[in-house]
């Protein structure tokens, strides 16, 4: 269901213009129009068409979102396998700097940004990055931290593997899953935190067509036709509830395989070792050998 619901979204996004009646700026008809007389949800604020203006709208966000979240993550894991394989200072020092921006709330952090850098897409983009990766970091660096601690990791050391070789063989595979689970929430977190500064008015600006943009414009016309509003913020939470199947989906199955992993080696009715058996398997000792009265097996 969430490949399905991923691929609908995806496909929209990136190929919707192709089908989208009438261009995105042009107005056609009366501002707020409910759906008729060729248009299928109606017109917006302006009397433009919301289906084309829909089909034209989720581009921008989804690749500002996944742009910002890829890289929270290259940095947020990096950051948070460093401290919990290495420990001791660096860990500190790393965590404390992530607890301090954990401090600031994310819209405010933004808001910052766009007052003193100005109103561009890189400074949106590097803002969900700020906001996203102090989260990141600590999740990794708690599921790495209990990896370290595991025998392999220990054997790894022993016999001389490099720190980017345990790092990425040992720890990296074992916390994929959490990662992953992570992952999810902080796309669906990223694409609400760009969609909420469009919403202000201050990411994307008129006359784009943009899915958060789109709800900040018509929301004034959602008495008179509802679809301006409704359509985009359901496209909104499609994306998100995708990513979010998606990622729960891979964590099951890689739970799952752990869990076959394990029957197929644990003993079953077919192989169950008999007492006798495993005493004359059983090697005996000296003082049992020389013991008189035993004759040897």
């Amino acid at each position: 269901m969430g490949a399905v619901l991923l691929v609908f979204i995806l496909a929209v996004a990136f190929a919707g213009h192709l089908f989208a009646p009438y261009a995105p700026t042009d107005t056609l008809s009366v501002p707020g129009a409910p759906p008729g007389n060729g248009f299928l949800l109606g017109t917006d604020f302006l009397g433009r068409d919301i289906l084309s203006r829909l089909l034209n709208g989720g581009a921008s966000v989804i690749l500002m979102a996944g742009v910002a979240t890829i890289s929270a993550y290259l940095v947020g894991v990096t950051v948070g396998v460093v401290a919990g394989y290495v420990g001791d200072w660096p860990d500190m020092v790393l965590m404390r700097t992530v607890d301090i921006a954990l401090a600031f709330p994310p819209l405010m952090v933004l808001l910052l940004l766009v007052g003193g850098l100005g109103n561009h897409i890189w400074v949106l983009v590097l803002g969900v990055i700020i906001v996203q990766v102090p989260g990141i970091a600590r999740v990794t660096r708690a599921a790495a931290q209990s990896i370290s601690r595991s025998d392999y990791v220990d054997a790894a050391r022993i016999r001389g593997d490099s720190l980017v070789t345990i790092w990425r063989r040992d720890i990296l595979v074992n916390i994929s899953s959490t990662v992953l689970a992570d992952l999810g929430v902080r796309f669906g977190a990223s694409i609400i935190l760009i969609a909420s500064m469009n919403y202000l008015g201050l990411g994307l600006g008129p006359p784009t067509a943009d899915w958060g943009l789109m709800i900040s414009e018509n929301q004034d016309y959602l008495t008179l036709n509802a679809y301006s509003v409704v359509a985009p913020a359901v496209m909104l939470a499609l994306i998100t509830v995708a990513v979010n199947l998606l990622a729960d989906a891979y964590v099951q199955s890689v739970h799952a395989g752990s869990a076959n992993v394990r029957s197929a080696v644990e003993p079953g009715d077919g192989i169950q070792l008999q007492a006798g058996a495993v005493q004359a398997a059983a090697p005996q000792t000296g003082a049992e050998q020389n013991e008189p009265g035993r004759t040897p097996s």
